[in-house]
């Protein structure tokens, strides 16, 4: 496939599998011991994203928590079954930092045990949940690479509130202390000297579609790399549970523009050339980066 500007560059897709409840945004309003009461939509809609991709004949990385996995172990089959790469999202969305070395190194094994059991698959990928591999907690990406893991997208090169490292390269490295592991970044682009989001996520659904578009362009064209977008099931659901008291921000950060987040997607699909993050970066020559 050709992109917009007459690229052949491939482009990484990626979904993390989580549903809405279940977010760091609502940590404050839906507690884990009540996830059971909210109704569960993750299924019905990573299987839209599944036929829309089919639709266009992309294959995907999907990073799926333990915990979608153990309740639909079909949904993990499916995806396999697909032609995309299964990887994990950790049990269920802790984010690292607010971990012990020990806690994180149990439950991304958990996690990895599970996936692969479900589907007969090995899982070579990780993401954290929020990106919450930070400058207080390099040591989880030692523990990636002794778990078996081959890569880690965990680390986002922007300054944000739940997460961040804006001095991290913006394309693949390995960790100078776990050099086995290669540290696939979501996209940013260079603006003005400053890293921007271009990997998606809220900022798809936050900027009009022509500046994403315009911001991966400038990734492959004038840094001639591929792009990592990313995006979660629940935001092509705008009829999603709204739960009470929630702030405003909360309310900006989760609920803008999923009413286009799904037309926005397909067209996305149309303008660049996607695959999967393993067929895509881990054959590349791949530079050793010291975070420290």
């Amino acid at each position: 496939m050709t992109g917009v500007n007459g690229s052949t560059i491939r482009n990484a897709m990626t979904v993390d599998v989580e549903d809405y409840f279940q977010v760091s945004a609502m940590e404050p309003y839906i507690a884990r011991e009540q996830w059971q009461q909210w109704p569960c939509f993750v299924e019905r809609n990573t299987e839209k994203l599944l036929a829309l991709f089919a639709e266009r004949g992309i294959q995907a990385t999907f990073f799926v928590l333990g915990w979608v996995a153990e309740r639909y172990p079909n949904l993990i089959q499916q995806i396999a079954d697909n032609g995309h790469e299964l990887a994990c999202h950790g049990m269920d969305h802790t984010r690292a930092y607010t971990q012990t070395r020990e806690q994180f190194a149990a439950d991304i094994r958990q996690s990895k045990t599970i996936l692969e059991q479900c589907a007969g698959v090995a899982v070579r990928g990780y993401r954290a949940a929020s990106y919450s591999i930070t400058r207080d907690n390099l040591w989880a990406l030692e523990e990636l690479q002794q778990a078996g893991y081959a890569y880690s997208s965990s680390i986002y090169p922007v300054k944000r509130d739940l997460y961040g490292i804006p001095d991290a390269p913006r394309t693949p490295f390995r960790p100078a202390r776990a050099q086995q592991l290669i540290e696939i970044p979501v996209t940013t682009a260079q603006v003005f000297g400053r890293n921007v989001p271009a990997g998606g996520g809220g900022f798809f659904r936050l900027f009009p579609y022509a500046m994403s578009r315009y911001l991966i362009q400038q990734v492959n064209d004038s840094d001639q790399f591929p792009a990592v977008f990313y995006l979660h099931p629940w935001e092509i659901d705008p009829e999603q549970p709204r739960p009470n008291g929630l702030s405003w921000k909360t309310r900006v950060r989760h609920y803008l523009n999923l009413h286009r987040t799904h037309d926005r997607l397909s067209q996305l699909l149309k303008d660049f050339s996607w695959g999967r993050m393993d067929d895509i970066f881990l054959t590349r020559p791949t530079p050793v980066f010291d975070l420290v």
